[in-house]
């Protein structure tokens, strides 16, 4: 009996934007922690699945960080001692592109081993994306949690889907900050009828996407947005659920790219859409009107300068492989 499909997702924090501001993130393959990659690609060499599929996330396959060719040159390797004729596909997809409320972008990589050329599927809702108001809308969490820290008492000023950018010169708020001072997701908030952005795995007190209303969202809101079924459940604390949650692969997507591959590899014949796709609602509420600037955060008013860096944050410490 063969294996039918290897599927694996590598720690992404050696290729995620988001660690671009840790001194020892973003250094690709030569983070130890990529050394569960070689270790895949053993298992794939041993057991010669008919698909290999790797996840990750864009940096994974492009920019300075990508493990793309060596990856292709692995296969190659295993194509000439074995046999095989492994050819690889990539593609960075959006997760909102085919029905999650949430913008997520991924990495695939999909190599057949017959040599056929994987065909992806096409996006279903680039036109008319699932929006925020549509999975979280009618929610009740059984905890609501509060927002806390420096900037907490700020976020009632700033409008739905926006972010500090809204308190900088030249925007409709007050210049409390300097535009491009902050990262993007300093005090961002959702807005209903939009998508969410990326939900983080290890957010800061001021790191959005915020729910509209101006605190943090709910496990049962943040896997909603993830397009989790309404019965999942995570364990631990808090923190320890939104790491979870926030490192997780929308199971959506997951059922769209699992679907082509069952089509064209294994002839699977399916009835109907996703079984986890979320519906569109036919009404969602018009947006809530932002609050005034507490009086602690008036002293901050002024003529900010914007940042005239690049944006890619402190160059990261190399760490050698073990």
């Amino acid at each position: 009996m063969e294996l039918g499909i290897l599927a694996g997702a590598p720690p992404c924090q050696p290729f995620s934007k988001a660690s671009q501001w840790a001194r020892s993130g973003r250094t690709g393959l030569t983070d130890r922690r990529s050394s569960c990659v070689w270790s895949f690609f053993e298992l794939a060499a041993r057991f010669l699945p008919q698909v290999v599929l790797l996840e990750n996330v864009p940096g994974f396959v492009r920019g300075e960080t990508s493990a793309l060719k060596p990856i292709q040159a692995r296969f190659e390797e295993i194509n000439s001692k074995y046999g095989t004729q492994y050819r690889v596909a990539h593609a960075i997809v959006d997760a909102c592109d085919f029905g999650v409320p949430q913008h997520r972008e991924r990495a695939i990589i999909v190599a057949l081993r017959d040599g056929a050329q994987f065909r992806w599927p096409l996006p279903t809702h680039s036109v008319a994306p699932i929006r925020s108001y549509d999975a979280i809308g009618g929610l009740r969490p059984e905890i609501l949690p509060l927002p806390r820290g420096k900037w907490a008492r700020l976020l009632k000023s700033i409008p739905e889907g926006r972010n500090y950018l809204f308190h900088t010169p030249g925007d409709r708020g007050e210049p409390l900050f300097g535009r491009r001072t902050r990262f993007w997701s300093f005090l961002l908030k959702l807005a209903k009828n939009e998508p969410s952005w990326t939900l983080p795995a290890q957010p800061g007190p001021s790191t959005g996407p915020f729910h509209w209303t101006g605190r943090p969202l709910a496990i049962e809101e943040m896997l909603r947005l993830q397009s989790f079924p309404k019965e999942w459940k995570v364990s631990g604390s808090r923190q320890e659920q939104i790491r979870q949650v926030g490192n997780a692969t929308p199971p959506l997507l997951a059922e769209v790219i699992g679907r082509a591959v069952g089509r064209q590899v294994f002839q699977k014949r399916y009835r109907g859409g996703p079984s986890l796709a979320i519906a569109r609602k036919t009404r969602i509420p018009g947006p809530i009107e932002p609050g005034t600037v507490p009086s602690e955060y008036t002293n901050l008013k002024g003529d900010h300068s914007a940042h005239a860096g690049s944006g890619k944050g402190p160059k990261p410490r190399i760490v050698a492989a073990s």
